[in-house]
């Protein structure tokens, strides 16, 4: 008896413990519950704690509310041009309506996967290859736009989609390849003649501006040396001038006669002689009257006294010891002279140039042997 009683306790437990088990549905978060009674649907359970009637309610399917990602394998596709690619798709979708989702479609993801690869079809067909390669941006909107309205009455709404890749044939690739080095080698021979000539024109102007320079350079010299040789003639000339006129007064001063006169011809006959090349020399017409004169037995010269009336005036030749520039007034007036007439010159020949810059002299004329202008 206790043995039996032992075991109905158990089987009632047992029931206890079905029933509860049958009543009880704890839902997860983000997911819904598919009641049905008796084959038909009855409610939707949230997330949390829910009861049903155990035996009578039975819970068909949960459904995930959350974002689901589905990638989808590549499907050939055939582009306008006649040429078949690869593309591989990625599908962001989310069920909106569990109830739809369950009864409205035996298989949604299978159905969005076929609508998808329909609508990739429809889009790249009417597009070149070149197009549907930079174009992913209007395909990925054509195939979101066409699947969130099919996937409406879905309980589904397709939030993106994206493709993953389009690969076209080995031997495209190949064509595509050969296209950008081609590109590739005509940019970089369009650049390095860019550069070639950038440098030829750069090294033509280097040179122009060089001989310019040098043309300024020798047209600047010229004119220096010109002028300088200018006025070293200039200076070189009334040097002579003076001195001719200083030997010249001398000579008046010193008052020559007759014996004078026949000791320089004399005096000039070995330098007339002088010299290999001298064959033939001519002797001067005076020469033999100045021979005559010499032998007290000549005629007189026409324009030379016989014999001159006074004392003979001698001239001072000055002192026999060098003179020193810094005590010599004359030769001190004289460079003063010779720096005035200079920078007058180069006044003359530059007359932008200020009065206040140095004046450069020419280094070959002795300022010393040229007397003061008049």
């Amino acid at each position: 008896m206790p043995v039996a009683i032992l075991i109905v306790v158990a089987l009632l437990l047992l029931f206890v413990v079905v029933v509860l088990a049958k009543t009880i549905r704890i839902v997860p978060q983000a997911r819904a519950a598919i009641v049905e009674r008796f084959g038909k649907y009855k409610e939707t359970l949230p997330a949390g704690l829910n009861f049903v009637v155990p035996f009578i309610d039975r819970v068909r399917f949960t459904i995930d509310l959350r974002e689901q990602v589905v990638s989808f394998p590549p499907q050939p596709v055939i582009t306008e041009d006649n040429l078949t690619v690869s593309i591989d798709t990625v599908i962001y979708f989310q069920v909106t309506d569990p109830v739809a989702a369950t009864y409205e479609i035996a298989n949604y993801i299978q159905a969005v996967e076929q609508l998808t690869m329909t609508t990739l079809r429809n889009i790249v067909g009417g597009m070149d290859l070149e197009e549907t390669l930079t174009s992913r941006e209007s395909i990925n909107a054509g195939l979101r736009g066409v699947l969130d309205e099919a996937t409406g009455k879905w309980g589904i709404r397709v939030s993106r989609v994206e493709i993953k890749g389009i690969d076209p044939p080995p031997s495209i690739k190949d064509a595509m390849e050969k296209q950008m080095r081609a590109d590739r080698d005509k940019r970089a021979l369009i650049l390095t003649a860019e550069g070639e000539r950038q440098s030829a024109i750069l090294t033509a102007e280097g040179n122009k501006q060089s001989q310019i320079l040098n043309a300024e350079g020798q047209r600047e010299s010229q004119i220096l040396r010109a002028q300088a040789d200018r006025e070293a003639a200039i200076l070189r000339a009334q040097g002579e001038g003076q001195a001719i006129q200083t030997v010249f007064q001398a000579i008046h001063d010193g008052r020559p006669d007759q014996s004078l006169l026949a000791y320089q011809y004399l005096q000039m006959m070995p330098k007339i002689a002088e010299g290999d090349a001298n064959k033939v020399w001519i002797v001067p017409s005076e020469i033999g009257k100045a021979l005559e004169g010499l032998g007290s037995t000549m005629n007189s010269l026409q324009g030379i006294p016989q014999h001159v009336e006074g004392p003979a005036k001698r001239i001072d030749m000055g002192p026999s010891e060098p003179i020193d520039p810094r005590k010599d007034d004359e030769l001190s007036q004289t460079d003063a002279a010779v720096q005035a007439a200079i920078a007058e010159a180069a006044s003359a020949a530059n007359p932008g140039r200020g009065s206040g810059q140095p004046v450069e002299t020419d280094p070959a004329v002795d300022p010393g042997e040229v007397p003061p202008s008049p």
